[in-house]
């Protein structure tokens, strides 16, 4: 899926603002234009997960013309972000098999990787 995000654009005092229309709540923002995106992608995922995770349901990315029709946005920048729904199905399956729950596999994770920075 292909999500599209507004970039309010930065400077060098101040970060570069996403919002992600289609999922409300969901915020994210960088020092650099790449580093916002990139971030972009990891807060979409994990509002998915939240959702998923409390029996919600994923709204489906809309056109991005959509957005960009809407005032708020004048000015920002417009990208889109693939999303790999199936990687959290994986997750899901893993955990599940392991009798966690996806949080904790998660956070196990994110707990390796921070120890072999």
């Amino acid at each position: 899926m292909r999500y599209p995000i507004a970039i309010e654009p930065g400077d060098e005092m101040t970060a570069f603002g996403v919002a992600i229309p289609d999922l409300p709540g969901c915020f994210s923002a960088g020092d650099s234009l790449d580093e916002a995106i990139a971030n972009a992608s990891d807060a979409i995922t994990l509002w998915i997960e939240t959702v998923l995770e409390d029996d919600g349901e994923v709204p489906l990315p809309s056109q991005i013309e959509i957005h960009r029709r809407n005032p708020d946005f004048n000015g920002w920048i417009w990208a889109l972000v693939d999303v790999d729904p199936a990687a959290l199905s994986e997750i899901d399956e893993h955990a599940r098999i392991h009798h966690e729950t996806r949080a904790g596999f998660l956070a196990k994770a994110a707990i390796g990787a921070m120890r072999t920075r």
